[in-house]
């Protein structure tokens, strides 16, 4: 599917560029609903659940949204600012038509986005972000004044997506004897999140909490674990949980201040699994660092890679059948705790795992040592294809010739930017620095 609008994650930019207008998220609420009311089979209007992060463009893109889908005749749950995985689950316990999330997750606030997830609480399929496509390039119309949608507000969000998040950590367990300093990011799990760990026994101490509508993810969260490690060792924590702006994310320190990324935590989980149940496969993505992939194998549990991206990960899971899945920068999948990335369902899974084995997170991980990686980002023309450069693939073969099983070479393109992305991994820091070095000359500036 050749996109227009939709990324990989919805539709994502700067508020009040196009496409994060009022008038272009009116005309896509109305798309989307048209949409939805053409799919919807059972008798009634269809109905949409709206949630968003703790930006200030989100007030004024929920009643752009707002609007669009009352014209074409859906009504609209709103639950106010609440994580993205909290609408996922919402939408699909409600039975509800679709759900959609205000929000750029981990991006700086003057960025806002629309991403949106079906009645099973999955991303929407291509198929239905291409007839929403499709739609948009008809002119906005209005139903009827008797079937216009009407809007309602959900009170109960936050206390239900609490006791869902409670009920994946095991019955038998608590979190008693554990202090727990929670960052929030000042994004949408800042009412939610330090709730769920106090509630299963921790002792909580929350930072990032105080959102204003401009310091998402400012200085706060998972993208910027320093003031969680000064507030573990300030308050003598035994670790710390960094949710993102929109709580899909999550990074974790141990007591000394030590962060941990998405592949080692979901080491400890897999590991944690392997203990009861056999653990058939795991999904990683290109950046997915070569050491958890050696643990895994050693472990006997078969590893695939997917393109950068939670969205890809799930899909390579569900070809496959598998249930376990995650990036480096700290989404992470369950497919048997729920449908999408979720930060404290994620680190609830840290946790019951932590407390089964008696360990802390240095332990848990001290058998996985990551392999250095070194990243050079190469300015290029715009349209530069490097596949296409003999030199440049060339010096990329010499290079995993000398690295054979012990590093691996990763070359791509950006997405958004004009740039090459070139990632050496290997045991060695020097050598992965010096190799990656040897290959980004070789591209043309």
């Amino acid at each position: 599917m050749t996109r227009k609008y939709f990324g990989t994650d919805g539709v994502r930019g700067r508020v009040g560029v196009l496409p994060i207008t009022p008038d272009f998220v009116m005309r896509l609420g109305y798309a989307a609903g048209k949409v939805l009311a053409q799919e919807e089979t059972s008798s009634g209007k269809p109905v949409v659940l709206i949630g968003k992060d703790t930006r200030i463009s989100g007030y004024m893109l929920e009643a752009a949204l707002q609007a669009g889908f009352a014209a074409a005749g859906v009504d609209v749950m709103l639950a106010g600012p609440m994580p993205t995985p909290a609408i996922a689950y919402l939408t699909r316990a409600l039975r509800l038509s679709a759900g959609v999330v205000i929000s750029a997750s981990h991006n700086p606030y003057d960025d806002n986005g629309i991403k949106f997830f079906s009645a099973s609480g999955n991303k929407l399929p291509d198929s239905v972000e291409a007839s929403i496509e499709a739609m948009l390039d008809s002119p906005m119309e209005c139903v009827s004044s008797e079937k216009l949608g009407k809007a309602k507000r959900l009170f109960d969000a936050q206390g239900r997506y609490i006791e869902f998040c409670k009920s994946t950590f095991p019955n038998e367990l608590d979190l008693r004897g554990l202090r727990i300093v929670v960052d929030c990011a000042h994004g949408a799990a800042y009412h939610i999140a330090p709730d769920v760990f106090h509630e299963l026994g921790a002792e909580v101490i929350a930072i990032g909490n105080q959102p204003n509508g401009t310091n998402i993810n400012d200085g706060y969260g998972a993208t910027a674990p320093g003031a969680l490690s000064a507030a573990v060792k300030a308050h003598r924590a035994d670790l710390g949980i960094a949710l993102d702006g929109d709580a899909d994310r999550l990074l974790m320190v141990d007591s000394s201040g030590r962060p941990y990324n998405g592949d080692e935590l979901l080491y400890v989980m897999v590991k944690d699994r392997m203990a009861t149940t056999p653990v058939e496969g795991v999904v990683g993505t290109l950046m997915t660092n070569m050491a958890l992939e050696v643990a895994l194998r050693e472990m006997g549990v078969s590893f695939a890679r997917a393109k950068v991206g939670d969205r890809y990960v799930l899909e390579v899971l569900q070809e496959r059948g598998w249930l376990v899945g995650g990036e480096g920068s700290g989404h992470l999948l369950f497919l048997d705790k729920h449908t999408t990335g979720d930060g404290i369902v994620s680190a609830l899974q840290v946790l019951s795992a932590l407390k089964r084995s008696g360990q802390t997170l240095q332990e848990a991980t001290a058998a996985l040592q990551l392999f250095p990686q070194s990243l050079i980002n190469v300015k290029v023309t715009p349209g530069f294809d490097w596949q296409k450069s003999t030199a440049v693939s060339e010096e990329k073969r010499v290079a995993e010739t000398e690295l054979g099983d012990s590093g691996r070479v990763l070359i791509r393109a950006s997405g958004t930017e004009p740039l090459v992305r070139v990632m050496v991994e290997a045991r060695n820091a020097d050598l992965a620095q010096t190799m990656a070095r040897r290959i980004a000359d070789k591209i043309p500036a």
